[in-house]
Formats: C-alpha cells, structure tokens, sequence
C-alpha cells in the first residue's frame, strides 16, 4: 500500500470533545498546575545551581529530573490547553510526531533517572564512607548523560517505526494528546513489529528499572535496620521517602495505564492517562522541598539574599 505523503495528514484529537463545560473546566485546571509545574521545578533547578550546599549529587539528579518534568509536560499541555477552548481539534502529522517523539523521551529518560537516584540512594547508606569516591561528578554527569541518551535512543526507534507506517482512515485519535498506542491504532496496516518493539521497550525502561529501584532498596532496608539508634534509622529514611514517593507514583500511574485492559477507552481512562503526565511532575518538586531541610535552608537563603538586595 502506498503511503501518504506526510504534509497531507492530519489528526484529530478527540478528547472530550462531547463535553464542552468539562473542557472549560480541564483548562482552568490545567492551567494553574502548568505555572506550578513550571514554578516549582524552576525554583529547584536554580537553588541546585545557585546554593553550594546543594551541589550534591542526589540534587544533581534531581535538577536533571525537574528540567525533565519542565520539558515533558511543556510537549503537551499548551497544545491540549488549546484544544480544550477550540471547536476544530486538528493537528499536523509533523506536530503529533514531535509530540509523541519527545513525551516518550521524557518518559523513558525519566524511568533510567529513578533507577540511578536509587542507586545513589543505596552508595549514600550502604557505603557512606566511600560515597565521595564513588558517586564523583564525571560518574554522575555520565549516568545523567546515560539516562538521556537512552530515553532519546528509545524514542527514536519507537518514532521511526511508527512514522513508517500508512494511514488512511478517518485519524481520529481517542485521546487528547498524540498518545503513541492511540497513533499506532489508527494505521492501515499490520503493527505486530511496533507492538513488538514497545513491549521490549516496556520491559528495559519500566521494568528493569523497578527491579533495580526494588534491589537497592532492600539492600537500604536491610543496612537501616541494622542501625541502633532510632534517630540514625529516622534520619536513613527520611533521605529516601522523597525518592520512594515518586517513584511509587510515577510507577504507580504507568503501570496502570498500561496493564489496564486495552478495551476500556472511556472518558475517565483518558482524564487519568492525561493527569498522571500532569500530576507528578507537579507533585516532584513539593515533595522533594517538603521532605528535605536542605532546600528549605536555600529558600530561606535566597529569599534573604533578595531581601537585603532590595533594601
């Protein structure tokens, strides 16, 4: 079958295109846990750069996780936001690919990125003495560069298989973004290959790491109880909550969505598809601050600085 020239297709998105009240709604919604989003991972991305006490390798990887966050939710929710107040829901064969293309980036890159906090997690407790040495600043900018590349690595093959294929039905998509099992639905060919390739996919970039996330952590249980003092054990796990809390619900959400029965594509589905790409990249950043005294100091610091600045 020939395919289609790519400047001639276009999608449609349908969302909740029969709720025009909800869609105003989402937008408010949306919009004010985008400025969070951008606020919250911004503050953490410059107090990380700025305050020295915070140039440590797990704030290292933690920077890298907010400007993450930043980019991936900015892939989708001004384009979705714009949607939600526009009758004609279209969009270019070229846009959604971007879109799809970098959100799967994100999405892979941010699984490999908890599986190294993880690991930096276990060094900073199991091994606390040789912690300088192992987790050095050429280790960490290579395993940040590492979880980048593979995320990239990723989304490129899934993206040039999937723009390979033909389309030529109605490409109404049932989903408010440029979802890539949504796009792979609407081709008019055979997609065994691509359902192949995303199931490996799936297993090295959300399994593989929730196993090596799941080992580091029962080393660090195991190392924790053996501490005598309640404080030292409080202390312990009181630099990991932070971490374990997103993960559970970065996880948590991903596995849902994608062990799901594949026949269900209510409205609902769509909304908690659509929210666990929106929640936890605006959750991170206030996890992380409430957590961790540090950040609360260079708040303090900063908010100082600019006072004393002012006067």
């Amino acid at each position: 079958m020939e395919r289609t020239n790519w400047t001639d297709i276009e999608f449609t998105l349908q969302g909740l295109s029969g709720y025009p009240r909800t869609e105003k709604f989402l937008f408010m919604m949306f919009l004010v846990m985008y400025m969070v989003i951008l606020l919250g991972n911004s503050t953490l991305i410059i107090l990380t750069f700025l305050d020295p006490r915070l140039h440590t390798p797990m704030y290292f990887f933690l920077s890298n996780l907010s400007f993450l966050d930043i980019l991936y939710t900015s892939s989708f929710i001004p384009s979705t936001m714009i949607h939600f107040l526009s009758e004609k829901k279209n969009i270019s064969f070229t846009r959604c690919v971007v879109q799809m293309s970098v959100s799967f980036t994100m999405a892979s890159t941010e699984c490999v990125l908890l599986a190294v906090m993880a690991y930096d997690r276990y060094v900073a407790i199991c091994i606390p003495l040789r912690y300088p040495i192992i987790m050095n600043k050429a280790l960490c900018i290579q395993m940040a560069a590492l979880s980048w590349g593979l995320g990239f690595l990723n989304s490129l093959t899934q993206t040039i298989l999937a723009v390979r294929l033909p389309f030529c039905g109605k490409n109404v998509i049932n989903h408010f973004v440029c979802e890539i099992l949504a796009f792979l639905k609407l081709a008019c060919t055979d997609i065994s290959l691509n359902e192949i390739t995303l199931m490996l996919g799936n297993v090295i970039f959300l399994f593989v790491p929730l196993l090596l996330i799941s080992i580091s952590y029962i080393f660090i249980l195991s190392t924790v109880l053996r501490i005598n003092s309640a404080g030292g054990r409080k202390k312990a796990f009181s630099t990991c909550s932070a971490h374990i809390t997103v993960v559970t619900m970065f996880y948590g959400s991903i596995l849902f969505m994608y062990i799901k029965p594949k026949s269900k594509d209510t409205a609902s589905d769509k909304l908690i598809a659509l929210c666990y790409g929106v929640v936890t990249p605006m959750l991170n950043p206030i996890i992380y601050s409430l957590r961790n005294t540090e950040v609360h100091d260079a708040v303090k610091k900063l908010t100082v600085r600019q006072f004393w600045k002012k006067g």
